[in-house]
């Protein structure tokens, strides 16, 4: 209640604080702005291929789904969404790499989880509304800081300085309760020097599938001081999310019944009827911190420098059924002279950690040469650690007590240097140099029971990297628009977390690395803008999971010697008058695995007597989760204030495991989005803007993700265990908002 009200003060003040202005001092503000992510985005002259989509188009797409959804219309994206309606728990891959494998950041501040590598967009909902602009670099692109890029990178930029006081007032209301509010405010800039911006959002929904509700709140400030030659800005942000878990997914007999049904939280009472635990919940919050100084050295050379810190903590919580006492720590109860071996219990997993570290970059501009040098150095360290908070027949339980603990503390630091030199009239070279030191180590037990020890697993161990990661490209700016360009990159990835502790001793698995070649062509005129860009990606000691089970049970992602993805991406915008606007883009690819085998798949009998474990050579082979074709359209019509957008998706077969079995993928689907804007204006107020999505237009019934839970070998016939991931049917989001 008190942000709330700070925040309508703030947006009161704003409205009669004088706002002074200069055109040169707003000029070197909106340059100082910039340094925040110069020295990691792509730009025309660089060999990349990138999308920057601005913060007018994001605007026009957020109804309060999530930012993958936001991102769909860009060439090789697959949205992908747990609860079935983009809001909530949400996921990624472009040309086919998931989120732990793209690079992350906010104003050059790594995002990625240091210890998963993956970024949970469910911590910072509605964060969209405090965005300036988003860039998707495909491939290894440009060096950046934190996680490697191993299939693409994104760089979010936060809000830039806005002149003029303002506020803004929006609500969306839509399908399945959901329900979005955003206030945010500005005081514009004060006395020609001082800047201060707020947001508040709350996102809520129940799902489209079966209690898959979610909570989420989130905040945003910045506050600076913007000088002529120096800017020092402060931006916190933050989010907490309270979900129903809904990771599971849908089983295929129930898709076949009930495509909406949640298996999580499900369990049976002593009558045997079914029940659902109302708080089988993910309750997480995270804050963000970032302090940056801007300099401008002269009109050539500035320097950025950014301090961060990150705290996280939260826990899921869930009803288990017929748990053994011993793997939890727990006191057996005896009854009638005989100790019982399983019970019911409640039990929270929690997470608990801090991410903090510096980011610097310093930045030459010439007429023929800009050069950047840059680095960070980051620390994390994470708890993991369980409770047991309930347990049917208890003796003696305390929920103060750790079932599990365990520490992973990972340093991670960088230095790059980067150079683009016109070395003949409209020849540009790119060269991009980074070295990348990171250290790993974890210490405990975690939440596995070791039966012949009788204790919990010990994941004791550490694991150094050095790294070298070269990049070299030709830009060729040709006359009237068209460029061609080419690059040759290397990237070395570290395993994750779960990489190592769910293989045993024997399997630790090592570093992969990526070879990519792209070769691309632009051209960019008043009224179209093509492209086209073949790339090649080929992977030493890619880790993909094989079917392999470790020794204490865990699916095992393997290394495998040679991989690769090849393709190309084609894009288009093309405005021939000024009410009509046609977008879009398609990739065609191959994803293979050479030389593959199935490892380890069970074999029962008829009356399920394990009998051996077979493997599979199964030879050249797609690799899971990468259409081969990703297509996507939208045809845009303005007619005075009203704008009205058809967008339309393709995404290709999708194999979810690695074997190219039929039986075990997903089917291509054809998606179709509406969205309808209208804008007037009424005295006092900027403008009123109503908008409309019609997500799912023609009521495609499709599955966007899935996974093998168990495949084996019942009297001699491959049986599978699969869960999919449905997504909604016909869908509204409506919003309304106020701009003062």
């Amino acid at each position: 209640m008190r942000k709330n009200c700070f925040l309508l003060l703030l947006a009161g003040i704003s409205a009669v604080l004088p706002a002074q202005t200069n055109s040169k001092r707003d000029s070197m503000h909106v340059e100082l702005e910039e340094l925040t992510v110069t020295s990691i985005r792509a730009n025309e002259k660089s060999a990349v291929s990138y999308t920057t989509i601005a913060a007018a188009e994001l605007k026009k797409r957020n109804s309060g789904q999530d930012i993958p959804f936001l991102l769909a219309l860009s060439p090789s994206f697959v949205a992908t969404s747990e609860t079935g309606t983009g809001i909530g728990y949400t996921g990624f891959r472009i040309r086919g790499t998931d989120a732990n494998r793209v690079n992350i950041t906010v104003n050059g501040i790594p995002l990625n989880d240091a210890e998963s590598h993956t970024v949970f967009f469910v911590n910072m909902p509605d964060f969209a509304s405090s965005l300036s602009s988003v860039q998707v670099q495909r491939g290894v692109g440009t060096s950046t800081n934190g996680a490697a890029a191993f299939g693409a990178s994104i760089n979010m930029q936060t809000e830039q300085l806005q002149h003029q006081p303002y506020a803004v007032v929006s609500t969306t209301l839509g399908s399945f309760n959901t329900n979005k509010n955003m206030l945010k405010a500005g005081t514009g800039l004060i006395n020609n020097q001082w800047a201060f911006d707020m947001r508040l959002s709350n996102v809520r929904s129940d799902g489209y599938i079966d209690r898959a509700s979610v909570d989420m709140k989130s905040w945003y400030f910045t506050g600076g001081y913007y000088g002529e030659k120096s800017t020092l800005k402060f931006i916190t942000f933050g989010g907490n999310e309270k979900t129903y878990q809904a990771w599971n997914g849908v089983s295929a007999d129930s898709m076949a019944t009930n495509r909406t049904f949640n298996e999580l939280g499900v369990y049976f009472d002593d009558q045997g009827m079914m029940q659902y635990y109302d708080n089988q919940t993910d309750n997480y919050t995270q804050n963000h911190y970032q302090l940056h100084w801007m300099q401008a050295l002269s009109r050539s050379l500035n320097l950025n420098v950014a301090a961060h810190y990150t705290r996280g903590k939260g826990f899921y919580e869930e009803y288990k059924q017929d748990r053994e006492y011993a793997e939890y720590g727990l006191t057996a109860p005896v009854v009638n002279g005989t100790a019982l071996e399983e019970t019911d219990l409640i039990r929270q997993k929690w997470l608990d950690n801090h991410f903090v570290g510096l980011t610097w970059s310093l930045n030459y501009t010439g007429s023929w040469l800009s050069t950047s040098l840059g680095g960070a150095a980051n620390r994390y360290s994470g708890d993991h650690f369980g409770k047991v908070i309930w347990a049917r027949n208890a003796s003696g339980l305390d929920i103060g007590k750790d079932w599990y603990r365990n520490n992973g503390i990972k340093d991670d630091a960088n230095v790059f240097a980067k150079i683009t030199a016109e070395v003949l009239p409209s020849l540009y070279v790119n060269a991009d140099a980074q070295y990348r030191y990171i250290r790993h180590a974890l210490a405990g037990t975690d939440d596995k029971f070791n039966e012949d020890e009788g204790v919990m697993r010990s994941v004791d161990q550490v694991h150094p990297f050095h790294f070298f990661n070269p990049k070299v490209g030709l830009t060729y700016r040709m006359n009237k628009g068209h460029d061609l360009y080419g690059s040759y990159s290397i990237a070395n990835r570290e395993p994750n977390r779960n990489n190592y502790t769910e293989a045993g001793p024997n399997e630790r698995p090592t570093h992969e690395t990526l070879y990519d070649t792209e070769i691309g062509y632009r051209y960019q005129s008043s009224t179209l803008s093509a492209g086209a860009n073949l790339y090649w990606m080929k992977y030493r000691n890619q880790l993909i999971l094989t079917g392999k089970m470790s020794e204490i049970g865990e699916a095992l992602t393997t290394n495998i010697p040679d991989s690769y993805r090849r393709g190309i991406e084609l894009m288009l915008a093309w405005k021939p008058t000024p009410w009509f606007q046609w977008d879009g883009s398609v990739t065609l690819s191959q994803n293979k695995i050479n030389n593959f085998t199935e490892h380890d798949v069970d074999v029962y009998d008829a009356d399920w007597n394990w009998i051996d474990s077979q493997s599979n050579e199964i030879g050249t082979t797609t690799i899971a989760y990468s259409p081969s074709v990703v297509a996507n359209n939208r045809f845009t019509v303005k007619v005075r204030e009203v704008e009205l957008s058809l967008m339309s998706h393709y995404v290709g077969k999708q194999f979810i495991d690695n074997t190219g079995s039929d039986e075990r993928s997903l089917p291509a689907y054809f998606l179709s989005n509406l969205s309808a804007a209208y804008s007037f204006k009424l005295p006092k107020m900027k403008s009123i803007d109503l908008q409309m999505v019609v997500n799912n237009l023609f009521n495609e019934s499709y599955v966007s993700n899935g996974y093998v839970w168990y495949s084996y070998y019942l009297a001699g016939k491959r049986e599978n265990d699969l869960r999919y991931f449905p997504q909604a049917g016909t869908n509204v989001l409506a919003t309304i908002t106020l701009n003062f």
